[in-house]
């Protein structure tokens, strides 16, 4: 796969996850929203929502997914920007690896303390092991020299 289609991967996947971050920040305002993904008493963002488990260290976790994906999309910019630089594709590598487990972390809190499953939450895990596969195919790479780009 070209990196070009890597590193938009990576930005696809990020920019859906502050979507539905965003999305998970408006359930917990407007409390019709939740009924959107709420089918039955498993399938049910309401529970997940308004359980008195949807905070880490004091924060919202949908404010966790929202500034993660905006640091993932700054950091790969920057391993972007300057792609000789293994630094910031590794930091992206270890920014992907912490989100993945916090996500990994955030379903297991949804599945074994809440009994229900958030259809958007989990989307929105799943945009965050999308990044972790786009970084670590850029680090891969990082010494590689971008056939898309010409020398100027």
């Amino acid at each position: 796969m070209e990196l070009r289609t890597v590193r938009s991967a990576v930005y696809l996947a990020a920019g859906v996850g502050v979507i539905l971050s965003i999305f998970s920040a408006l359930e917990s305002v407007y409390v019709g929203l939740t009924q959107v993904c709420s089918f039955n008493a498993f399938f049910s963002c309401a529970a997940v929502a308004h359980s008195n488990y949807t905070t880490f260290l004091y924060l919202p976790d949908w404010l966790w997914g929202l500034g993660g994906f905006v640091v993932i999309i700054v950091v790969a910019a920057l391993a972007e920007r300057y792609p000789f630089d293994p630094r910031w594709a590794y930091a992206l590598v270890v920014l992907t690896v912490l989100a993945a487990g916090f996500s990994l972390y955030f379903l297991y809190v949804e599945l074994a303390l809440i009994g229900a499953f958030c259809i958007i939450c989990s989307s929105s895990y799943a945009m965050g092991f999308i990044c972790l596969g786009g970084a670590l195919s850029i680090a891969s790479r990082t010494h590689e020299k971008d056939p898309d780009e010409e020398d100027a």
